[in-house]
């Protein structure tokens, strides 16, 4: 990459920089999170086992309002090799599975972008 004078080099050098101290600090916020989320949900656990064991309310009064206890549903994801077995339950013919899976990996829409990715030295 050419680049025609001194002043866009320097100002693409302070850009990397730039983007490389951004990126850096989200990593760190990034891993926090993760660990922040880990521990919410080991606490979390914790008392829904205890509020189930002792049979106690649906919810805990706090300073700001109020905790509320649900059962959730979560739902594996729609993957195509969950849609594959499943077809196989409601159609006989192996070909006809493959024919339709391949279809729909076929017709999703593909956006195409530039971006940056940083690869750490190990």
């Amino acid at each position: 990459m050419q680049l025609v004078d001194n002043s866009e080099k320097t100002k693409l050098v302070e850009n990397v920089q730039k983007w490389v101290l951004i990126e850096g600090k989200l990593k760190e916020i990034n891993e926090r999170t993760k660990k922040m989320r880990e521990m919410k949900t080991d606490i979390g656990k914790n008392i829904c086992n205890y509020m189930t064991e002792n049979k106690l309310n649906n919810h805990i009064e706090i300073s700001d309002g109020e905790l509320r206890f649900f059962e959730k549903k979560e739902y594996t994801p729609l993957s195509f090799g969950y849609i594959e077995k499943r077809l196989h339950e409601i159609i006989a013919d192996d070909e006809q599975v493959k024919l339709i899976v391949s279809y729909l990996k076929e017709k999703r829409e593909v956006n195409t972008s530039l971006d940056i990715k940083r690869h750490y030295n190990k």
